[in-house]
């Protein structure tokens, strides 16, 4: 399907926008979104664990179900702009916090990572038992990897769930996680490593005699809390098969059901492979479009309170 290089966003963008950290730092610490008035419900999983998911139904027709990115959760501001703007075009909105997102430790030593993508099904499992008649799924950064990982790897899936769109997505992680390696972006990755050592800190107490928790004190890059932590608490061999396996890149060339990447040139968390010009020239369902401008999750519009990842994707959505 098309990959559109030449993106209408880069025609609207306020031109002090056209910084990539500006965009990133202010669309998340500056600009407000309320998140909507949500009911809150607590999803017992089969394992023992728990999710909690924000929703309001504004119609069962049509709902979107939205997923945070790393560290984020269901009140992020990128992901209140987006749940206002569909709710507004009277869809339904099912907002997800990955386990330890919520605001409550969740029970077990797992926490979430890109490939999660069974509780993600426990979601959709949700707007199902809520009578939702056709689901569409979006996905910011991390959350965007699931949404593809989900697609990817699911390829019975119910025929009420119609599309998605990942917006700045890691589609290999292992780039992503070499990008927050360099100048001012390892600002980024101390934020990140600093939030999950602490939620890390949490299971030591929890779990005391599972792992050698005095490793805590030596994070301090990716590197070595995926090698030490992400990895062996959920099941891999070390850092490079957590990211080679969790990459929605290894499930591209599977998905069958429409899915728009939107990741701009200048976002400071991709990195080369994240931009699959080639698989979106291949494969049919596969839609790609690569703004120059945008930042990470950011995408903010002029004379607008919005941004355009939830425009974009309405639109895509509409023209199914």
């Amino acid at each position: 399907m098309p990959y559109i290089k030449d993106s209408k966003y880069d025609k609207s963008i306020p031109f002090w926008h056209k910084n990539a950290h500006f965009s990133t730092i202010y669309a998340a610490k500056f600009k407000n979104f309320a998140p909507p008035k949500y009911e809150r419900e607590k999803v017992e999983l089969s394992d023992g664990d728990f999710l909690t998911v924000d929703y309001k139904i504004q119609s069962k027709e049509k709902a979107v179900i939205l997923c945070h990115g790393l560290e984020g959760n269901s009140k992020r501001t990128y992901i209140n702009s987006c749940a206002d703007y569909f709710l507004n075009e009277n869809f339904s909105v099912f907002a997800w916090n990955n386990r330890t997102c919520g605001g409550e430790m969740n029970r077990l030593p797992r926490l979430y990572h890109h490939g999660v993508i069974e509780d993600l099904e426990e979601v959709v499992q949700l707007t199902l038992q809520k009578g939702m008649q056709e689901i569409y799924l979006i996905g910011f950064s991390m959350g965007g990897a699931q949404v593809m990982n989900y697609f990817g790897r699911n390829q019975d899936m119910n025929s009420k769930i119609k599309a998605g769109v990942a917006v700045s997505v890691p589609v290999e992680v292992k780039a992503s996680a070499e990008s927050l390696k360099k100048g001012f972006n390892r600002v980024y990755m101390k934020n990140f490593v600093l939030d999950l050592t602490k939620k890390l800190k949490v299971k030591s107490e929890q779990f005391p005699e599972l792992m050698d928790w005095n490793k805590i004190k030596n994070i301090s890059n990716f590197d070595y809390l995926d090698d030490n932590f992400t990895a062996p608490i959920h099941g891999f061999i070390d850092k490079d098969d957590y990211y080679h396996t969790v990459s929605p890149a290894r499930n591209i060339e599977n998905i069958n059901k429409p899915v728009l990447v939107l990741n701009a040139l200048d976002d400071p968390f991709l990195g080369e492979g994240c931009f699959p010009i080639q698989w979106a020239e291949k494969n049919l369902f596969l839609h790609l479009e690569t703004p120059k401008y945008g930042g990470h999750c950011a995408y903010p519009m002029r004379n607008s309170s919005y941004s355009y990842a939830e425009i974009r994707a309405f639109e895509f959505f509409k023209s199914l």
